[in-house]
């Protein structure tokens, strides 16, 4: 079988081929086709299903660079393992518009369009799943567009200060300057999107926050668009007093990976709980991202795997 895939911007046909051919190499042998690139045209031939696959991965890296005017190795990857995996294509685009000037976030799988839409349509979300599946970074986008929109009129982002298996108690400087390393996930999800100007007149204005979870006790919160990140290292305790917090016209999400809980053996994680407890009530909904929506290096998928796998091995 034979498939030519024409190009009329000769810029796209240079990124789509990569550096010294670079694309146009992985895409032979990913799927064990021919593919010839010359004068604005990528020529497949093979096996039926190798040159439909092959077609596949070419229409979206060049959909990819049409929308981005460049074409990253996380774009690549992504797009070769959606390929191989044979996922169907998310039912809707999904972006989410972070600036006035036509800037977006942009779901680029199944999972993060059920994920924004989720978002979109209710007012408390659990979004639960691995590392790098854009849980945390979906969520901040949205409470941005929210507060620039005028729907929401301040956003709390908070994260509970448990350490990963370390003991950072003897860290030098004041409270602050202890709690700012928990913090700072959230500190760079919001630099990915916003001028630091810009990010440090909305806090001097208390319209952005960012705080330890134990911070939030005894607040009622309006109007709000609250984040409360890595959920799954809460208590019981520290759910129930979080999610208390919320008051008229506030939004909420929660998210978490149960594969990555730093709690006191024995300790029951918050995020657990409002799972079993939640579940059926109307007005709130659970995501459930899987490695097949991460959106990080290709190795972050299979180190998920590898973990997945051994954990089924051991009854985990």
């Amino acid at each position: 079988m034979e498939e030519i895939i024409e190009l009329k911007n000769p810029e796209h046909f240079r990124i789509l081929l990569g550096n010294r051919d670079k694309n146009l190499r992985l895409i032979r042998n990913a799927f064990a086709v021919k593919a010839v690139a010359r004068d604005g045209r990528v020529r497949l031939i093979g096996e039926k299903e190798d040159v439909i696959r092959a077609k596949s991965l070419v229409q979206r890296l060049l959909a990819t660079i049409a929308e981005e005017g460049k074409l990253r190795e996380s774009d690549v990857d992504l797009a070769l393992r959606t390929v191989r995996e044979k996922k169907a294509e998310p039912v809707s685009e999904e972006k989410i518009e972070i600036s006035g000037k036509n800037v977006y976030v942009r779901a680029q799988t199944a999972g993060q369009v059920e994920y924004i839409q989720a978002m979109r349509s209710s007012d408390l979300v659990f979004s639960i799943g691995p590392a790098g599946t854009g849980k945390t970074y979906l969520a901040v986008a949205m409470a941005i567009n929210a507060l620039r929109s005028g729907q929401m009129k301040k956003i709390v982002l908070a994260r509970p200060a448990v350490e990963a298996g370390e003991k950072l108690g003897f860290l030098p400087g004041d409270m602050v300057a202890k709690i700012n390393p928990y913090l700072r996930p959230l500190y760079d999800a919001l630099h990915d999107m916003m001028e630091f100007s810009q990010i440090k007149r909305y806090m001097d204005n208390d319209l952005i926050e960012v705080i330890p979870l134990a911070f939030m006790r005894g607040r009622t919160l309006n109007d709000a668009f609250i984040i409360l990140d890595e959920a799954q290292n809460t208590t019981a305790l520290q759910m129930k007093m979080f999610l208390t917090r919320m008051g008229m016209r506030c939004h909420i999400v929660v998210t978490g990976d149960v594969s990555q809980i730093d709690l006191p053996t024995g300790e029951v994680s918050g995020l657990k709980e409002a799972e079993r407890l939640f579940k059926n009530i109307a007005g709130v909904e659970f995501i459930y991202l899987t490695r097949r929506d991460i959106v990080r290096h290709r190795l972050v998928s299979e180190i998920v795997k590898a973990y997945e796998r051994d954990g089924r091995a051991r009854g985990l």
